[in-house]
């Protein structure tokens, strides 16, 4: 099985060519769900790299499919901009997950 990046920006997907990862640009909500059906539709595909952007601007279409697929797993990565959450953010999700301070 292969990766395969969805990705906002062109350096992100330039980085992970260099890497091995073959990927897509897109910027709209509409490309975003045809980039996502044709690498779901792949066999060969078995985890979806997104920008954490697209989890930012589109959760619903994102949250639609991760709750209704459970293959290919996608997963959110930080852009060339880095991540958008908080430095303790595994801490924080621990926390809220169990109910216990760490």
């Amino acid at each position: 099985m292969k990766m395969y990046l969805i990705s906002d920006n062109i350096d992100t997907l330039t980085g992970m060519r260099l890497a091995g990862v073959d990927g897509i640009v897109v910027h709209e909500k509409e490309e975003l769900r045809n980039a996502i059906e044709d690498a779901m539709n792949d066999k060969s595909i078995g985890i979806i790299l997104l920008t954490e952007k697209f989890g930012r601007e589109f959760p619903d279409l994102i949250d639609e499919i991760k709750l209704e697929r459970t293959m290919p797993l996608l997963i959110e990565i930080p852009d060339r901009h880095g991540t958008g959450r908080k430095k303790d953010f595994i801490t924080s999700y621990v926390n809220e997950a169990i109910g216990l301070k760490l």
